[in-house]
C-alpha cells in the first residue's frame, strides 16, 4: 500500500486497500478526506458505515467536521460482494458459515486494528489522536470491536444507535455475550474500563424499521434502538458493580434525533472536538430526520 498518497492528496479521494492476508485479504475501500491546508499529522477519524455499506456517505456527513476542526477521515466500506450479510460486517465474522469459530486473525474487527497499525508504521498517524466512530450496523462494528480486541490506540471510541448489544456478559456466547470466542480472562474488565461514548437518539423508536434487528437476543434488550441502549449502559452498570470498578462508559440521550447517521456524525464531532454535547438549539435541524 502505497501511503504516501494518502499524506500527499487533498480534498475527497478513495484508496482501495487489502487488510491482510487468508481470510483479510478481501478488498475494502477507503473512503478519505483531507480538507485543503490541513497537514498530514492532523487528527484522524475512523467511521464505520451502517447498513447500506456506504462509506462514501459517512465520509461525507463528516466533511465540514474536517473543515471546521482541521481532521482528516477515513471511512471504510466493508462491501457487501465480499463481506456479506450481518455474520461478516455487524458480528465481525467471528463464526464461519458453518458455525465454527475462525481465527482472530480472520475477524473483521481486525481488519480496521490492521488498518490502524499500517498507518503508524507508515508513519501517516504518529503523535496525532485517532478516534474511531460507527452509526447503526457500524455502532455495532465499533463497540463489538473494543469488546473483543480493546481499544488502545485510540483518543475516542463512540457507537451512534446500533440495533443491539453484545452484553458485557461472559456467561452468555458471543454476539450475545463475550463467551465461547477465546477472549482473555480480563477482556470483561479491560471493556469496562474502555471510554466508550454510546449516542441514542431518542427518537430511535421505530420498532417497525426492516434493518432493527428482531432476533430473541436484540427483542430481550428492548422494542427499539433507544431502550436497547438504555439496556446496555444499564448491562454496563450491573457489570462493574459485580467486579468492584467504575464503569467508564458514557451514555448521551440525544434529544429529537432519530435513526440518522449525518446528525449522529455532527454530535459525536461536537462532543469530541468542543468537548460538550451540542444544546436543544444546536440540535435543532436535525430533528425527526432519518437517514442510514
Amino acid at each position: 500500500m502505497d501511503w504516501q498518497r494518502f499524506t500527499r492528496q487533498h480534498g475527497r479521494f478513495a484508496i482501495d486497500w487489502q487488510a491482510g492476508d487468508g481470510a483479510l485479504y478481501l478488498p475494502i475501500t477507503l473512503n478519505c478526506y483531507r480538507p485543503e491546508g490541513v497537514a498530514a499529522d492532523a487528527p484522524v477519524v475512523l467511521v464505520q458505515h451502517g447498513v447500506l455499506r456506504n462509506g462514501d456517505d459517512y465520509r461525507d456527513f463528516w466533511m465540514p467536521a474536517a473543515d471546521r476542526y482541521g481532521l482528516q477521515i477515513i471511512a471504510p466500506t466493508f462491501g457487501n460482494a465480499h463481506w456479506p450479510g450481518v455474520e461478516s460486517y455487524n458480528n465481525g465474522s467471528v463464526w464461519s458459515e458453518e458455525g465454527d469459530l475462525q481465527p482472530r486473525d480472520y475477524w473483521a474487527y481486525q481488519a480496521v486494528m490492521n488498518l490502524v497499525r499500517q498507518l503508524r508504521d507508515a508513519g501517516v498517524v504518529q503523535q496525532q489522536p485517532l478516534y474511531l466512530f460507527g452509526h447503526s450496523a457500524g455502532g455495532q462494528f465499533v463497540h463489538r470491536l473494543v469488546s473483543t480486541l480493546g481499544a488502545d490506540g485510540f483518543a475516542g471510541v463512540a457507537a451512534g444507535n446500533p440495533g443491539w448489544y453484545t452484553l458485557p456478559d461472559a456467561q452468555q456466547d458471543f454476539p450475545q455475550g463475550l463467551a465461547g470466542i477465546g477472549l482473555a480472562d480480563g477482556a470483561l474488565a479491560r471493556l469496562l474500563r474502555t471510554p466508550l461514548v454510546i449516542l441514542a437518539g431518542d427518537r430511535d423508536t421505530d420498532t417497525q424499521d426492516p434493518n432493527l434487528p428482531a432476533e430473541p437476543a436484540a427483542l430481550r434488550q428492548g422494542p427499539h434502538r433507544f431502550a436497547r441502549a438504555r439496556h446496555y449502559y444499564a448491562a454496563g452498570l450491573q457489570a462493574s458493580a459485580r467486579l468492584g470498578m467504575p464503569l467508564a462508559w458514557q451514555l448521551h440521550e440525544v434529544a429529537g434525533i432519530g435513526h440518522d447517521g449525518e446528525a449522529m456524525s455532527h454530535v459525536c464531532a461536537h462532543l469530541w472536538f468542543e468537548g460538550r454535547m451540542p444544546d436543544a438549539d444546536w440540535l435543532a435541524p436535525w430533528a425527526g430526520r432519518v437517514t442510514a
